[in-house]
């Protein structure tokens, strides 16, 4: 019976360095597809001041529209964008709520960094990404928003007084 277990161990660990040995390709990434542009406006940035956790800014948010091959509509005025920076980097975390061309309310909570760095020539830079969150109602066209995991970034180009973020899914 000792000599069945030590065979056994002794393969086992024959298989593992086998294993450890062989290189293995590097698993796929998923895929993303494109869901969303937003086009928010903003007011006036304020500032809380320093609090234990670092600078906090608020940035209102005043409204926009957003569209995407399925869905469009408009962004409503009364969410914000809560910043916090803290050394070399920003937490963002925005919370508001976008209406349907067809009357639906989604709740999107939108979790992000913002942090400097560099580019490949050199020049400075920043990382800017963040992975919002839709809350539509479960019984409406939109429920697939909340089951999946969505990207997005920011683009800076035209957007005069605000911000457009665009969204992917994950797939």
């Amino acid at each position: 019976m000792k000599k069945i277990c030590f065979l056994v161990i002794m393969t086992i660990m024959a298989l593992n360095a086998n294993a450890q040995a062989t290189p293995q390709a590097a698993p796929k990434a998923p895929q993303l597809e494109f869901a969303l542009q937003l086009r928010v406006t903003l007011d006036q940035a304020y500032s809380v001041g320093e609090t234990p956790k670092g600078r906090r800014t608020v940035i209102p948010i005043t409204g926009g529209t957003f569209e995407g091959p399925k869905l469009k509509g408009t962004i409503i005025s009364g969410g914000a964008d809560y910043q916090m920076a803290n050394g070399n980097r920003t937490e963002i975390e925005a919370i508001y709520s976008i209406k349907t061309d067809d009357g639906v309310y989604i709740h999107v909570r939108n979790c992000g960094l913002i942090c400097p760095g560099t580019s490949a020539d050199g020049r400075p830079s920043f990382y800017f990404r963040c992975a919002p969150k839709f809350e539509a109602p479960a019984d409406s066209k939109y429920a697939w928003m909340n089951n999946a995991l969505f990207l997005c970034a920011p683009d800076f180009g035209g957007q005069q007084g605000g911000i457009t973020l665009n969204v992917w899914e994950v797939k």
